[in-house]
C-alpha cells in the first residue's frame, strides 16, 4: 500500500503528464507542422516550403549542441543541447538561408511563400 503523501504526488504528476494545460505542465514543441530537425550535422529537411505565418520549429535530435542563425540576422537560437528546440514565426515571404554557427557548414534554406502563392 502507498502511503498518503506518496499516492498524492503520484495521482498530481499523472495529472501533469496526462494534462498538458495543467499548471507547472510543460508541453514539447508542436511537431505536427512545420519541423527541421537537427541530426547528424545536418539541418533535415534542408529546404523547407511554408506559407506567410508559418511557425517554424527546430529541434535538435544530436548528441551535440548546434544553433540555429539567419545569414542575415533576423533570427539566432542559443546554443540547443539534445531535445532542444527554437522556433521563428515568418511573416514576410523570402528566400531565408540559415546555419549553424557552431558548425557553418550545416545550412538550411526557409522558403515563405506569399498567401497567394507567389
Amino acid at each position: 500500500m502507498f502511503k498518503q503523501p506518496l499516492a498524492s504526488a503520484m495521482l498530481s504528476l499523472v495529472f501533469i503528464f496526462a494534462n498538458p494545460n495543467a499548471p507547472g505542465a510543460q508541453s514539447p514543441p508542436d511537431t505536427s507542422g512545420d519541423t527541421v530537425k537537427i541530426d547528424n550535422f545536418t539541418f533535415n529537411p534542408p529546404r523547407l516550403l511554408v506559407k506567410l505565418g508559418t511557425t517554424v520549429v527546430w529541434i535538435n535530435q544530436d548528441d551535440i549542441p548546434h544553433t540555429v542563425a539567419s545569414t542575415t540576422k533576423l533570427f539566432r537560437s542559443k546554443a540547443l543541447d539534445t531535445e532542444d528546440h527554437f522556433s521563428f514565426t515568418f511573416s514576410t515571404p523570402g528566400v531565408y538561408e540559415y546555419f549553424c554557427s557552431l558548425h557553418p557548414h550545416m545550412r538550411g534554406t526557409i522558403v515563405v511563400e506569399a498567401e497567394h502563392g507567389t
